[in-house]
């Protein structure tokens, strides 16, 4: 019997996301039609966006559990300061800066000081939240200038919106240093062994510093984009996107203790996540269940591959005459009696 199966986790996720696809594609003629692919990817385009630099990050060993508040908090800096009378673009600078500020804060407790990335990062949620809330409190801003809802909700080359073009471009990005350039090299063999890596001459504090601060700038993009297609923010902006984040993630086959996956689990991971969205959307199936059903996903893909370990250790065991407590019985001492 064969275990490939369970070695290649991608070749699993590509049979799921085949199989939702042609489900979809029965179920309504529309599916497959561009307008909805588009559609597909747009509703989500801020969530996957940050999954690829939340793939560094837990390969890294590390979680990042602020992405969703800092999205929430760039996109309130930007509404807050154009209900100031300032320049959208100044709001845009600020934003940025503000996402690099955040990650370089948790970067700074978890490379330097040592902390746990779960606990700082949770912090982090609830800080970088309450910090949305003070600047809007319960209002909704609104009333961007065109150009900027454009951005967010028109096509920008041929049918494609710019967050769509910017994804691919990312994703191309994130592959070539993740799997051809030295720092990617860094933060597997960090997320392997920390120690290992400290040994081998890499400079550990400095690339997890680097990778939070990217976080955080990933996140206020992606924070910012999600308001230019909303058209107007509130304090609760992107709230609870980290669960679909971290999925995608996990369900992409990287391991939730790092030092294993890859950019093409995590890509197929998101197309099966938004297909199974977009197919419970068109079964007239409500959000909480959506979440539900994203949740249930969550455990899945921590506990199939910690199962399919289990089932590769019992698999490779001795067997019956190899094992120790079927060897051979020791020979009897002998005495040698004296002639």
């Amino acid at each position: 019997m064969s275990l490939s199966v369970f070695k290649r986790w991608e070749g699993l996720l590509l049979a799921l996301v085949a199989l939702v696809i042609v489900y979809n594609a029965i179920q309504s003629p529309l599916y497959l039609r561009i307008e909805n692919i588009i559609n597909v990817f747009g509703l989500s385009i801020e969530k996957i966006i940050v999954a690829l630099v939340m793939t560094f990050i837990i390969i890294n060993g590390e979680i990042d559990l602020s992405v969703a508040s800092v999205m929430g908090l760039a996109a309130c800096i930007v509404a807050y300061a154009h209900s100031q009378g300032w320049p959208v673009e100044a709001g845009i600078v600020m934003g940025l800066l503000a996402g690099a500020l955040c990650g370089a804060f948790n970067g700074v407790w978890i490379a330097y000081a040592g902390l746990p990335s779960l606990a700082v990062t949770l912090a982090g949620l609830i800080g970088y939240r309450g910090a949305a809330r003070i600047l809007i409190e319960d209002k909704s801003i609104g009333n961007f200038p065109a150009w900027f809802n454009a951005l967010g909700q028109q096509p920008f080359i041929g049918p494609f919106p710019f967050a769509l073009i910017l994804f691919f471009v990312l994703l191309v990005i994130a592959i070539i240093i993740l799997q051809r350039a030295p720092f990617g090299r860094y933060v597997y063999v960090i997320g392997n062994n920390r120690e290992a890596g400290r040994y081998a001459g890499i400079d550990v504090k400095r690339v997890k510093m680097q990778l939070f601060i990217a976080s955080g700038l990933v996140a206020a993009l992606a924070g910012i984009l999600f308001a230019a297609r909303l058209g107007a923010v509130r304090g609760n902006t992107a709230e609870g996107f980290e669960l679909d984040i971290i999925t995608m993630v996990l369900l992409g086959g990287v391991s939730i203790f790092g030092g294993s996956g890859s950019l093409t689990g995590v890509a197929l991971s998101i197309l099966l996540i938004l297909n199974l969205r977009n197919g419970m959307s068109l079964a007239n199936i409500t959000g909480n269940t959506q979440t539900g059903v994203i949740g249930v996903l969550l455990i899945l893909s921590v506990l199939i591959p910690n199962l399919a370990s289990a089932v590769r250790a019992r698999w490779r065991k001795p067997t019956a005459h190899e094992s120790p407590l079927h060897t051979a019985a020791p020979t009897p001492h002998k005495e040698v009696m004296p002639k």
